[in-house]
């Protein structure tokens, strides 16, 4: 029998071909994955249901790209590069030191990072996604802050005046942000005014801001800056950061970790 975590990397796969290719069929994709063509048109359904694909007789079709701009839902972004997303976030926990205070930043990056915490015996961990709080709470031995404030559905975080004075009472070592759009001459954005007001002041709070991000975020443009790039101390990507963009970093003397699917 199936298990839920695996369904939702096979479907993070199908959007994966879908990247590669503008089409796929539920044969090609029955065989691929081993299962029978009856799942694979489930999954094409159920992603063709949140609006990821468009279904065709046999199959289905690329969406055309999500504007930068769009506020998506957390549980739609989770498919999205899914297998990037893993590697940076496991990568990303490697720069954590022991005993350090640190902020996660909601996001679907952010969320693997604190699944890759087995290693650490002691931190204090600050964040405003409750379901990064629930991921952490698994550890039992971690100091764990969820800021209050008003819920976002979309992101299942905290925003607001709330959240962001609570935040102004800590110092922390290193923030990990998750960035929706970056652009060298534009910095850092994302699409709801209220999460970049939280992230700035996370930003000025935290002594290292560790931006993590896959690579299909850069050379792109949000709603709402959040800070230029020259404020970002360290970045951890994959493979597919454009060559113009390392080059720029080094110039800028920005730390670049790059994750190895």
């Amino acid at each position: 029998m199936e298990t839920s975590h695996s369904t939702r990397e096979r479907r993070a796969n199908i959007l994966q071909e879908l990247q590669n290719q503008p089409e796929v069929s539920v044969s090609e994709l029955s065989n691929k994955f081993r299962v029978s063509e009856v799942t694979i048109r489930k999954d094409l359904n159920e992603l063709k249901r949140r609006n990821l694909v468009t279904r065709i007789r046999g199959g289905a079709l690329r969406i055309p790209e999500i504007s930068a701009g769009a506020d998506i839902a957390i549980k739609e972004k989770q498919l999205y590069h899914f297998k990037e997303k893993r590697a940076i976030g496991k990568l990303a926990a490697s720069l954590i030191r022991e005993n350090e205070t640190i902020i996660l930043d909601s996001g679907t990056t952010t969320l693997e990072i604190a699944k890759n915490l087995d290693s650490f015996r002691d931190l204090t961990i600050i964040t405003n996604a409750i379901n990064i709080a629930v991921e952490l709470s698994n550890y039992n031995r971690f100091t764990v802050i969820l800021l209050g404030g008003r819920l976002r559905q979309s992101s299942l975080s905290t925003v607001g005046p709330l959240a962001e004075s609570t935040l102004k009472i800590f110092y922390c070592d290193k923030l990990f942000l998750g960035v929706d759009s970056f652009n060298m001459e534009e910095g850092v954005s994302t699409p709801n005014i209220e999460e970049a007001n939280i992230n700035q002041t996370m930003m000025s709070m935290s002594k290292e801001t560790i931006a993590v991000l896959d690579s299909s975020k850069f050379n792109k443009r949000s709603f709402t800056f959040i800070a230029p790039v020259n404020k970002i101390n360290t970045i951890v990507t994959d493979k597919g950061i454009p060559t113009e963009i390392k080059s720029q970093l080094k110039r800028m003397n920005i730390q670049l970790y790059t994750a190895e699917q």
